[in-house]
């Protein structure tokens, strides 16, 4: 599997619009972070998580083929607002949307022209998929195992795809999933700055996440400028613990 990251920062973005803070004017590309999103390649399958509004930008550089599945963690726009652009790839087909019923039902109800019978010409065309939290789906012959979290007061969805997992915008863990997150060699899970957060990880309870679900390798995303120099904060962490960065690729 191939994990290429489209993007690793939280809904502002870094920089921050109008801010002038060290990592808002940073020189170093690993400090600019466009609304987290990741693209798998999972034998010769590719599959989106999160479509956020940046989603464009992410993307026109890969290489045009179809996307076998995207799915989706929540309804917040950071994560979705990206979806109207994935009427390129209806060229192959209709796109194949997972999420919860939460976030479907968000979906309709706030872009509704691609879901009505008469459709305008030229608008996205999706399937949509249910994704129940305690059941293992496919697209194609690959494996995906929903996992349930809480964003504050909102239920969520992370995936894991083989001992690889993805949790963004997470807050609490139910004790019933740690179950579905042994034996990772790769975890992605947000840690969204330094100060504690009402609705996400904080570093310091992401890190206390990781050592309690014993990934062999993390990798830090959805990012605040908040979270400080990526150079500098790198140098503090953990062996095997990393902060990602827009571009970054890897294998599992």
């Amino acid at each position: 599997m191939k994990i290429k990251f489209l993007g690793t920062g939280t809904s502002t973005g870094v920089p921050e619009i109008g801010c002038k803070c060290e990592v808002c004017t940073s020189d170093d590309k690993r400090d600019r972070r466009l609304r987290a999103s990741v693209l798998l390649t999972v034998e010769n399958k590719r599959i989106l998580i999160d479509c956020g509004p940046d989603f464009r930008q992410q993307i026109i550089g890969e290489k045009f083929a179809p996307l076998n599945g995207v799915l989706l963690t929540h309804e917040h726009y950071d994560h979705v607002g990206g979806l109207d652009d994935l009427r390129s790839f209806c060229k192959f087909d209709e796109v194949d949307i997972y999420a919860n019923d939460i976030t479907l039902n968000a979906l309709q109800i706030r872009i509704p022209y691609p879901f009505k019978t008469h459709k305008y010409p030229g608008v996205p065309s999706f399937r949509l998929h249910k994704v129940n939290e305690g059941e293992v789906f496919y697209i194609d012959n690959i494996e995906i195992q929903p996992i349930k979290l809480m964003h504050y007061k909102l239920s969520i969805l992370g995936y894991r795809i083989g001992k690889f997992a993805y949790l963004t915008d997470v807050k609490y863990i139910p004790e019933e999933t740690y179950k579905k997150l042994e034996n990772l060699d790769t975890l992605v899970i947000n840690a969204l700055r330094i100060k504690e957060h009402i609705s996400h990880f904080n570093l310091e309870e992401a890190l206390t996440e990781v050592k309690k679900i014993a990934p062999k390798k993390t990798y830090f995303i959805h990012m605040s400028h908040h979270i400080g120099l990526h150079e500098e904060v790198q140098k503090k962490l953990p062996e095997n613990i990393y902060l990602s960065y827009d571009g970054l690729e890897i294998e599992v």
